[in-house]
């Protein structure tokens, strides 16, 4: 699908055509490294759902030393990048997590990034579920591959119920920001989880298979997006059901 000519328009847009980045959003990035020093210190970074790679760009450009090492992980296959190592995986497989820490040779990381979102409805309730749980993907991974003081950052999208995902993170994370960097449009509803200080409770156990969101609040958020959705839909397409 081409370009809105709203898209050609866009000063970001237009940089990153002449900067050599693969989308606008490694400027989403680089603008949050300039207000948090994300990646100061950091040698080893993570980028989840990384097609296609503009994140991990930012990271090859920025991220510099011998012992530097980067992994992009994405379920659908990404055109290579110099210095990045790429996983085509799931981030919800107990498998991928161990790969990411195999190429670290056993070391967490410092940093893990997710600028993964899923295809809009425009519904937003049940686009702010489905990015919740997307975001609560990438912590779960997060908190297998990640070392303690270490950094999370990934998207999320503002909503009534955001401040739920915050009591989330704050579980695992003393510092967690909600940022929205210049180049994010004031239009949409995206803004990022700068979350510092990894410190999960001592009692915690990493496990792909328990879910991180209180199950009856799943339940609740379920019932509240199909409500939104039957409302959304006309008379007419309801009686032919």
């Amino acid at each position: 699908m081409g370009r809105s000519s709203k898209d050609k328009r866009d000063i970001y847009y237009r940089l990153a055509k002449e900067e050599g980045w693969r989308a606008r959003s490694a400027f989403k990035l680089l603008q949050l490294d300039e207000e948090y020093h994300l990646f100061q210190g950091v040698s080893r970074a993570v980028d989840l759902c990384a097609a296609p790679g503009s994140w991990s760009q930012v990271l090859s450009r920025k991220l510099k030393g011998d012992d530097t090492k980067i992994v992009a992980v994405d379920l659908q296959a990404m055109a290579p990048l110099a210095g990045v190592i790429q996983i085509q995986g799931d981030i919800t497989k107990v498998s991928t997590a161990q790969e990411i820490i195999r190429h670290f040779e056993g070391q967490p990381a410092d940093l893990v990034v997710c600028d993964g979102a899923p295809d809009v409805t425009g519904l937003h309730d049940i686009d702010e579920y489905i990015q919740a749980q997307l975001l609560l993907a990438a912590l779960n991974i997060t908190t297998h591959v990640l070392k303690r003081g270490g950094t999370f950052v990934a998207k999320i999208f503002r909503g009534k119920d955001v401040t739920l995902l915050y009591s989330q993170l704050k579980i695992f994370f003393p510092d967690v920001t909600c940022a929205k960097p210049r180049s994010s449009r004031n239009s949409s509803i995206e803004a990022f989880a700068v979350c510092r200080n990894y410190s999960p409770p001592e009692s915690y156990v990493p496990n792909m298979s328990n879910p991180l969101l209180d199950h009856s609040y799943v339940q609740m958020w379920i019932l509240t997006s199909w409500r939104a959705l039957i409302g959304s839909l006309s008379p007419s397409w309801l009686v032919e059901i």
